[in-house]
């Protein structure tokens, strides 16, 4: 593989881009400034395929599945930090890192349930997110577990709904003192499995015991500069793709009620629907979103994601709306069948890319085109910028942030070339 081009002649590339942009009106510097500013959570469970540090020997249990088996994935805390930190080294811009609470560490041979978790479990993801200067989010688990076989905080047997509550509220304290030891709040990011593969005769009930739970585990405050509370909803899951009791209508509307945020999967939705017009029709009505960019194929969700029409749009979306100081980006793929460390750079680095193209639009000249009604000049423009010289702007914001240019990158991940 030939290495790219020396820096001098990218330079170059990047100046004839600066003036080429400067004539709709876009300061390039500006714009790559504003897109590495933005933070992009890395999911830890892209590292080890889900497998977390149970001793947990398959997903079974919960409506979630990894296919695929490729080798090297992490077995310890140690190794996963030391691949999230090699693939941070090949991403450019603001990180963050997004554990589950399979993730914790205790003494060897240790069993601790998840309802009794507790921030000490956590000390070492904190003291190397302090180190790094990497924030810390945090998703309570409610899969691969025997209490998860048929339902979690919908279960119909109240002993086995309280144990998931008392896990929930764990949850919430762990992602309280990541945000006190990080000073910046965790997203503490809330998604159940609970639904049907087939069609239920009582969809009620289980959404009813649900918000009960809810209830109960969202009672206690926590200071806002610590916690930020999330739920994600659903249109389907891998063994719910009848019903999911956690849809997008009923957190939509808990959130609404309760005033918390709500995070759009971008994989679990209708495989012909976006989520990009869901998000100024929501906003105006929550405190915020978390997006989580994914890609869904056909019926399946949790694909690497790309710089695609749908991650591109969604960008555009948000920095229309100038709403990035209220939705928060975050990656949520597995894809167990290709190398781990390539997978966050490849998902984070498009996503960048997706950032980055949005602050280069010239908003302002298409909103002036729209409401004056030229509505074939703003068709025009839209169609002009597909052609405008990105990829020099977009190797000027690797080369600023000291990452590798184009596919160098592929050179530091082991077992490629």
């Amino acid at each position: 593989m030939k290495s790219y081009p020396d820096i001098e002649a990218l330079e170059q590339a990047y100046e004839l881009a600066k003036n080429r942009y400067a004539q709709v009106g876009i300061n390039t510097d500006e714009a790559i400034r504003a897109a590495g500013a933005i933070p992009i959570s890395l999911q830890c469970w892209q590292g080890d395929d889900v497998r977390g540090f149970e001793g947990a020997q398959s997903l079974s249990g919960g409506g979630i599945l990894a296919t695929g088996n490729y080798p090297g994935w992490a077995r310890n805390g140690d190794e996963l930090r030391a691949h999230a930190a090699l693939g941070f080294s090949l991403i450019p811009g603001a990180k963050r890192f997004n554990l589950h609470s399979i993730y914790r560490e205790g003494k060897p041979g240790e069993t601790i349930e998840r309802d009794a978790l507790e921030p000490e479990h956590f000390q070492t993801w904190m003291a190397w997110s302090k180190a790094k200067a990497i924030p810390l989010d945090f998703n309570p688990t409610f899969f691969a577990h025997p209490l998860a076989e048929k339902a979690t905080l919908s279960h119909e047997d109240p002993e086995i709904r309280r144990f998931w509550i008392r896990h929930a509220l764990a949850a919430r304290r762990i992602a309280s003192a990541f945000g006190e030891n990080q000073g910046s709040p965790a997203i503490n990011n809330l998604w159940i499995p609970d639904g049907s593969k087939d069609m239920p005769a009582d969809r009620l009930s289980p959404r009813l015991r649900l918000k009960d739970a809810l209830d109960e585990i969202l009672a206690r405050s926590f200071p806002p500069n610590t916690l930020s509370d999330t739920l994600e909803c659903k249109l389907f899951g891998i063994g719910s793709e009848a019903y999911v009791v956690g849809s997008h209508e009923f957190y939509l509307s808990y959130a609404v009620q309760k005033q918390l945020k709500l995070c759009l999967d971008m994989g679990h939705f209708h495989p012909t629907e976006t989520i990009a017009d869901k998000i100024t029709g929501i906003l105006p009505f929550v405190p915020g979103l978390l997006i989580h960019f994914s890609r869904g194929l056909r019926w399946d969700s949790d694909h690497v994601a790309l710089f695609s029409d749908e991650s591109r749009e969604v960008c555009r979306e948000i920095q229309r709306a100038q709403a990035f100081d209220r939705i928060g980006v975050a990656l949520d793929f597995f894809d167990a069948s290709i190398n781990r460390i390539a997978a966050w750079a490849i998902g984070a680095r498009s996503i960048r890319k997706a950032l980055l193209e949005a602050f280069l639009e010239p908003t302002s000249l298409l909103v002036a085109a729209e409401k004056t009604g030229k509505y074939h000049e703003r068709l025009a423009l839209m169609e002009a910028l597909k052609t405008f010289p990105f990829a020099a702007v977009w190797d000027k914001l690797c080369l600023d942030a000291r990452v590798p240019v184009g596919t160098d990158w592929l050179k530091q991940v082991p077992g490629t070339t």
